[in-house]
């Protein structure tokens, strides 16, 4: 069933708050770019203006408004969106899918680490607007950079809080964001109506072959900063609901589309102000309001600025989240701070998004030189949304004609403005592309390694083997291992078993216990639930547990076997476990041991050099991200570690070996 989350105001102002941050904050570097990709404000007119003010109108217009809120946000998975949602919708309709997939989420998890980088730098250098602060700053960037490297740290230390809380207090300043675009950019607009001619969509298409325009059709390198923030909305709609979003869009865009007219009415009449030429860095968003506003402005944009930074970095946790449910990434421990699913919190991937943005601003050091590797790796994400959807749109939804449609009107303008955005690869670009390409190569080893797994795991049918589980647990010869042994077993199927567990039990150094516990964990969407599923085999020492444990609930796994002990030893079902010596007097609940299986890679195999290479990447991989052992709150005093094997037998597939017979040596001796 869809999670579904009506209307309220007060997830109106968390929407506000988390998932317009992005798009939001366009209106600080989009005009800007524009007239600096053109030469200066001495070498634009009217013409120019208005052309490139229906170019962002009608960007926002179609790729926002028509293709993400009323196209693809429909397309969501039990209230989830995001490319990996969307994926998840279609994979069953070709294996070729998860290429289209992994490209476009690589591409917006490398965009998450430049949007914190790009806005909050952009918002800090406004402070050069100010006579007093631009003298404090000196010529130099490095204090732009320390402020911009402060402020960065202050929100990545804040995320464990949770989207909810966050949105709550990033609400009511980003209504006040929006409200204060809207108002100043309207003001301009009264002053010089002429660019109401802009939502004219022939100025758009003229000023693309004006002699104007000096870039031609690379000028929506800069136009597609504007839309910038649209793959975060569809991601972060889990965050906040589907009619939060439509309820809040309208106003959104408004405010927008205000604020960019009013700039183009501000640099249509300042365009002969020679003063302005001797700007080092003229920015019309700040520029055009009086001097008394300008520091209200930049202590607002500011803030503006680190909560656009929030719409990423909750998307990216969507993003990452989906990509590990579909085996994509390791898995990560995830911990959900709200009673909404969709709030999530991942430690690993709040550390690395810090690490990777505050890279980027040593790296770059100026908000214009972020600017240029800004944009390329979303339109490569748009694109393979625009190729998913209208799978989806064919195979789910039976909506033939539209699909094509939509992949042939959105696949040209996304592929036009990707192709323009490819003028920016030598200047700065290239570092989007290779995060990208080192997120794609992750992802591709984790799924082909998974793949390899899969394809030479074996599962035994559990029942055959309990006569020789039953014999090791009557083994008095044998010393006792534990009360309790415990595997982590994640099949779903309750009638057979992973074969290395058997080996382990049966084959490696036989471990003799009075209970054998083979216990999985399913998360599910409710918050608070907590019970469990069991199946003994018609034994009282073997127990298949099924732990079905709410989204919110702590997965110590320890802690629940324990309740469960006891719950079986009083409806009798378990024997009493005697534990004679302990610090809190006797017991009936014996000691536990947690023995975790990993596998690994011999050194000669029937895989290929590649494959072997893939596997013993992906182990590695794995280790670096965590173990269960601490995902589950294990106590290492209790812990078994053994590895095994992928494939057994090493080479023993390609031929057996046997006796030579004395025919056979002749032959050799001759």
């Amino acid at each position: 069933m869809k999670q579904k989350q009506g209307f309220r105001f007060g997830m109106f102002l968390v929407t506000i708050g988390i998932v317009y941050g992005d798009i939001g904050t366009s209106p600080l570097y989009v005009m800007k770019s524009i007239v600096e990709g053109n030469g200066g404000i001495n070498q634009i007119n009217e013409q120019f203006i208005i052309g490139s003010l229906s170019l962002v109108i009608w960007t926002i217009t179609l790729l926002t408004t028509i293709k993400y809120v009323l196209i693809a946000m429909k397309a969501d998975n039990h209230g989830e969106g995001g490319i990996f949602s969307l994926y998840a919708l279609v994979k069953d309709f070709g294996k070729w899918l998860i290429l289209p997939a992994m490209l476009g989420g690589a591409a917006l998890l490398a965009d998450g680490v430049l949007t914190p980088a790009v806005t909050v730098t952009t918002a800090v250098e406004g402070l050069r607007s100010i006579e007093s602060m631009n003298r404090f700053l000196g010529s130099g960037q490095w204090k732009v950079v320390a402020i911009t490297l402060l402020i960065i740290t202050l929100l990545f230390s804040v995320q464990h809080a949770g989207t909810s809380r966050i949105g709550k207090a990033f609400g009511p300043v980003m209504l006040l964001w929006f409200s204060f675009l809207g108002v100043t950019g309207l003001v301009h607009v009264l002053e010089l109506p002429v660019v109401l001619k802009a939502f004219n969509p022939i100025y758009a298409v003229q000023i693309l072959l004006s002699p104007y325009n000096k870039l031609g059709f690379m000028i929506l390198g800069s136009v597609f900063l504007a839309t910038t923030g649209a793959e975060a909305l569809y991601s972060d709609m889990g965050h906040v609901g589907r009619e939060n979003v439509y309820f809040s869009w309208p106003f959104v865009k408004l405010c927008l589309i205000a604020n960019y007219m009013g700039q183009g009415a501000w640099i249509i009449r300042n365009q002969a102000n020679t003063a302005l030429l001797a700007l080092e860095d003229m920015n019309p968003f700040f520029l055009m309001l009086p001097g008394l506003l300008r520091p209200f402005a930049v202590v607002l944009s500011a803030a503006a600025a680190i909560i656009a930074s929030q719409a990423l970095i909750t998307g990216s946790y969507t993003l990452v989240s989906e990509a590990i449910r579909l085996d994509l990434l390791p898995h990560l421990e995830i911990r959900y701070p709200a009673d909404t699913k969709g709030q999530l919190y991942i430690g690993v991937v709040n550390t690395v998004l810090w690490i990777g943005c505050s890279a980027i601003v040593l790296y770059f050091r100026s908000g214009a030189r972020i600017e240029a590797a800004y944009g390329l790796a979303i339109t490569v994400t748009m694109l393979m949304t625009t190729l998913l959807i209208s799978v989806y749109l064919r195979k789910c939804r039976h909506r033939t004609l539209l699909s094509f449609v939509v992949l042939l009107v959105f696949g040209m303008i996304e592929a036009v403005f990707f192709i323009s955005s490819l003028s920016k690869f030598t200047h700065g670009g290239y570092v989007t592309v290779i995060v990208t390409l080192l997120l794609l190569i992750l992802m591709i080893i984790w799924y082909r390694g998974t793949q390899l797994e899969k394809k030479y795991s074996t599962r035994l049918p559990i029942r055959e083997h309990i006569p020789s589980l039953k014999a090791l647990h009557e083994d008095t010869e044998i010393p006792l291992l534990a009360h309790n042994l415990v595997y982590l077993e994640g099949g779903a199927d309750p009638e057979v078993m992973d074969r290395d567990i058997l080996y382990s039990i049966l084959d490696k150094d036989s471990k003799r216990a009075q209970a054998y516990w083979f216990v999985s964990v399913n998360v599910l969407n409710d918050p608070d639930t907590m019970n469990y599923q069991l199946e003994t085999y018609d034994t009282d020492f073997i127990y298949r547990i099924r732990l079905n444990l709410g989204f919110r609930c702590s997965q110590r796994i320890n802690v629940y076997l324990r309740q469960i002990v006891q719950d079986l030893q009083a409806r009798g079902e378990l024997p009493r476990q005697d534990k004679k010596y302990s610090i809190y007097g006797g017991s009936t609940v014996g000691t536990f041991k947690f023995c975790i299986i990993h596998k690994n890679v011999n050194t000669k195999t029937e895989l290929s050099s590649l494959d072997e290479f893939i596997l013993n990447a992906k182990y590695s991989i794995r280790k670096a991200a965590g173990s269960k052992v601490k995902w589950y709150g294990l106590d290492t005093s209790s812990l078994i570690l053994e590895y095994v094997p992928l494939i057994v037998g090493g080479d023993s597939g390609r031929g057996r070996i046997r006796r030579a017979e004395t025919e056979d040596l002749e032959a050799l001796e001759a």
